[in-house]
C-alpha cells in the first residue's frame, strides 16, 4: 500500500528551535552540552531539509517563556527541543514555562520520555518534563521537554533496545514527524536506520 504524500509538505523546510536551560552555562562558567547532542542527533537523523535555531539560556521562568513565544510565532519553528531545568529542584521551571505558552496539552509524549529513562536510571522518575502545542492563528509548533545530559538525550530519541536488535520501547521522535504533519508542519524524514518514523499508510487517489 502506498502513502499518501503532500506535496506542499514537502517543498518546506522544517525550522527546529534548540533551547539549552542552565545558568551557569548561560553565564559562560560551564561549557554547554546539550545543544551540541541535539543537534548531533539531529543532523545524523534527519534527511529531509532542516534549519536549526539554537539558544542558550539561564533557569529564568521569564526568559524560558519568551524564547519559546520567539521561536514559534517570529521563527517559525515547527518543532522545539528544550533541554534542562526538569527536575524537582527548585531552580527547574522548564515546565512551567512551556505550560505557560502552550495553548495544548501533549501527556503522551511526556510519559513514554520517563518511561524510557526508567530503563537507565531509576530517578527518570523525577523527571517534570512536558510536551504541548502551542498555536498562533496560521501556525503551530510541538514543544518537547528534553532531558539535560546528553547520554539521556540520545536515549530519550532512540529509545530502548535489546542485544539482539529487539526494540523494547521506541524513542519518541518515531511519532513526532507525524505529529508535526497533523498540526501542519512540513514533512519531515528520517534515516530509518537509525530512527523509523510511523505514518499510517494511505492509498493514492
Amino acid at each position: 500500500m502506498s502513502q499518501y504524500i503532500d506535496p506542499a509538505s514537502q517543498e518546506r523546510k522544517a525550522i527546529i528551535g534548540l533551547v539549552s536551560i542552565s545558568d551557569r552555562a548561560s553565564q559562560g562558567t560551564y561549557q554547554d552540552k546539550g545543544l551540541p547532542a541535539l543537534s548531533e542527533w539531529l543532523s545524523a537523523t534527519l534527511i529531509s531539509p532542516f534549519q536549526l535555531e539554537a539558544r542558550l539560556i539561564p533557569d529564568d521562568r521569564a526568559v524560558i517563556e519568551s524564547t519559546l513565544c520567539e521561536l514559534v510565532d517570529e521563527k517559525r519553528c515547527c518543532l522545539i527541543l528544550t533541554t534542562g531545568g526538569t527536575g524537582p529542584a527548585r531552580r527547574d521551571v522548564t515546565p512551567e514555562a512551556t505550560l505557560a505558552v502552550a495553548t495544548r496539552e501533549m501527556p503522551g509524549f511526556a510519559e513514554r520520555m520517563r518511561q524510557i529513562g526508567m530503563h537507565f536510571v531509576p530517578t527518570a522518575i523525577l523527571s517534570r518534563q512536558v510536551a504541548v502545542i502551542r498555536e498562533t492563528e496560521d501556525h503551530a509548533a510541538l514543544i518537547l521537554n528534553l532531558p539535560g545530559q546528553p547520554r539521556a538525550i540520545n536515549e530519550t530519541l532512540d529509545g530502548v533496545t535489546a542485544p539482539d536488535g529487539t526494540v523494547i520501547e521506541p524513542g519518541i521522535f518515531t511519532a513526532i514527524p507525524y505529529c508535526i504533519d497533523l498540526i501542519g508542519g512540513p514533512r519531515i524524514e528520517t534515516d530509518e536506520k537509525r530512527c523509523k518514523a510511523w505514518r499510517p499508510a494511505r492509498k493514492t487517489l
